[in-house]
C-alpha cells in the first residue's frame, strides 16, 4: 500500500538493532525446533475436528436474526455507497478522499486481521450478498417460487476468485502507478472499478444464486472467509458457535482453486513489497527495456509490473508445488493432487503472517486517518467536519521504528509456525505412523523456512 507516502516512509525508514540475516538465521531455529518438538509429542491429528461448542440460544437468535441481517446487510450497501460516492465526487488527492482508505485499508486489511482471530467478519455486512439475497427475495415474493440458478460448474471452484484477488491488488499497485518513483492512484478509478466489480459480482450471483457465487466466485468473501476459518467462531445450522482456534481452516481447501486463492494472496502481498525493494533493479531494467522499443511510459511500467507480478505468484506457487512433489517420495503418499489440495490450508497463517508483517504499521497509521479527518470529510474537500475530528493529525510516534521491526518478525515467526503444526497434523492423517509422517515434513518445513527467509529478506530490502 503506498497511497499514503508519508506513512509508508516512516514505516519503513527503520535502524535495525539486529540485522536481519541474524533475525532470519534465529526464526529458522525456531521453526527447527518446532518441528522436532512437533515430531515428538504430536503423534494423533487435533484439527480434524473442530471440536465445537454452541454458544447461548439466544446470542445466537439475536445475531443470525432477519433484523440483524438486514441491518448488518444494510450498513455494508451504505458504506459502500458512501466510498463509490466519495470517489467520484470527491478530491483526486489520494490521502485526502475516504474512497481509497475505507477500501484498501479497512476492508482489505482490517477484514482479515479481525477475521483471523473471531471469525468471518465480513459476511454479515458482505453489501452484494445482501443486494443478491434481498433481490432473490423479492424475486420470490413476486413470482410465487424461488429463482432458477445455473448450476456452478465443480471445474471452476474457486478460480474466479483467485483472479480477482489478483486483479484488485494489480489495480492498486500497478495500474496505480503512473512512473517508476510514484504511485498516484486515482480515487475516481477505484469508485469506477467498485461499480463494474459491483455489475459483475450481481450478474454472476443472479446466473449462480448469491450463496453459492460468495463461496465460491465473489474475490473478498473467499479472502476473507479465508481467514475466518482460523477464527475462534462460525455459524452452522443457524447457529452460532465456538470452535478450537485454527480447525475450521482444514476443510477450507476441499473446492478446487482454493490453492490458487492463499498462494494469490501471498505472491501478491510478496509483490507490493519487492516491487520497490528486492525487485527494483530488474524492474527498471525491464521498464527501460521496454521503452527502447517504442512502447509508452506509461504501458511500458503497467506491462512491466504485471510481468513481475506473476513470475510472483509463479515464485510462490513453485515453492508450494516442491513442497508436495517432496512429500510424494515418503511411501505411502496420496496421488499428488490430493496433497496439494490436502496441505493448502497450512499456507494461511502464513498469507496472514505476511499481511501483518507489510502493513501493520501502515494500518495502525492509516486507520487513525480513517476515523479522524477522512470521517468527518468523507470528500476531502474540506466544506464538511461531520464529527468535529476534521483536525485531527496522524500520530506517527505512536509505533517507535524498533517496535514495528518487532512485530513484523515475530508476525512471520509466529505464522510459519501455527503453518509448520498444521501441516504436520495434517501428515498424521495421511500418515497415521508418525515416523513416515515427521519424514514428510521435512518438505514442509523447507517450505516454511523459504517462506520465512523471504520475507525477512524483502522486510530487509524495504528496511534498508
Amino acid at each position: 500500500m503506498t497511497f499514503l507516502p508519508v506513512a509508508h516512509a516512516l514505516a519503513s525508514r527503520q535502524d535495525l538493532p539486529i540485522p536481519a540475516w541474524l533475525f532470519a538465521w534465529a526464526a529458522s531455529i525456531v521453526l527447527i525446533v518446532s518441528f522436532f518438538a512437533l515430531s515428538a509429542a504430536w503423534r494423533k491429528p487435533r484439527f480434524e475436528d473442530e471440536h465445537t461448542r454452541p454458544l447461548g440460544r439466544g446470542l445466537s437468535r439475536a445475531l443470525l436474526s432477519l433484523p440483524a441481517q438486514i441491518v448488518g446487510g444494510a450498513i455494508g450497501v451504505f458504506l459502500l455507497g458512501v466510498a463509490i460516492y466519495a470517489g467520484l465526487r470527491g478530491t483526486e488527492a489520494p490521502d485526502r478522499n475516504f474512497a481509497l482508505t475505507f477500501i484498501f485499508v479497512t476492508c482489505w486489511l482490517g477484514f482479515p486481521f479481525f477475521s483471523a482471530i473471531f471469525g468471518d467478519l465480513f459476511r454479515p455486512f458482505n453489501p452484494w450478498r445482501a443486494i443478491g439475497r434481498a433481490a432473490g427475495g423479492a424475486f420470490t415474493a413476486a413470482a410465487g417460487q424461488r429463482p432458477a440458478h445455473l448450476p456452478y460448474p465443480k471445474r471452476l471452484g474457486r478460480w474466479p476468485a483467485a483472479i480477482g484477488l489478483l486483479a484488485f491488488v494489480w489495480i492498486e499497485v500497478v495500474y496505480g502507478r503512473t512512473s517508476i518513483v510514484s504511485v498516484d492512484i486515482e480515487p475516481h478509478a477505484v469508485a469506477i472499478a467498485a461499480l463494474v466489480y459491483s455489475f459483475y459480482t450481481l450478474a454472476m450471483m443472479a446466473l449462480f444464486g448469491a450463496e453459492e457465487w460468495c463461496d465460491r466466485g465473489e474475490a473478498f468473501s473467499v479472502y476473507f472467509g479465508m481467514f475466518g476459518r482460523l477464527g475462534l467462531f462460525g455459524a452452522r445450522d443457524g447457529g452460532l458457535y465456538r470452535r478450537r482456534p485454527f480447525s475450521a481452516a482444514t476443510s477450507w481447501a476441499v473446492v478446487p482453486g482454493s490453492a490458487a486463492v492463499v498462494i494469490a494472496s501471498i505472491a501478491a502481498t510478496s509483490f507490493d513489497g519487492a516491487q520497490d525493494g528486492a525487485f527494483k533493479s530488474a524492474i527498471e531494467k525491464t521498464y527501460e527495456w521496454f521503452l527502447d522499443r517504442g512502447m509508452g511510459l506509461t504501458t511500458g511500467l503497467r506491462l512491466t509490473d504485471t510481468i513481475f507480478m506473476l513470475i510472483t505468484f509463479g515464485l510462490v506457487a513453485l515453492v508450494y508445488t516442491l513442497g508436495v512433489r517432496g512429500m510424494r517420495t515418503v511411501p505411502g503418499a496420496p496421488s499428488f493432487k490430493e496433497l496439494r489440495t490436502g496441505f493448502a490450508h497450512t499456507l494461511i497463517p502464513i498469507a496472514l503472517a505476511y499481511l501483518v508483517a507489510h502493513y501493520f504499521s501502515f494500518f495502525v497509521f492509516q486507520e487513525q486517518a480513517q476515523f479522524g479527518y477522512l470521517l468527518s470529510d468523507p470528500l476531502g474537500t474540506g466544506h464538511t467536519d461531520l464529527f468535529g475530528t476534521v483536525s485531527n493529525e496522524v500520530d506517527y510516534k505512536l509505533l517507535s521504528a524498533n517496535a514495528i521491526w518487532y512485530v513484523q518478525v515475530a508476525a512471520l515467526v509466529v505464522g510459519h509456525v501455527i503453518g509448520l503444526t498444521l501441516a504436520h497434523d495434517r501428515a498424521l492423517v495421511y500418515w497415521p505412523d508418525y515416523r513416515k509422517a515427521t519424514a514428510s515434513q521435512y518438505w514442509m518445513l523447507a517450505v516454511m523456512v523459504a517462506f520465512t527467509c523471504f520475507g525477512l529478506y524483502l522486510l530487509s530490502v524495504a528496511n534498508g
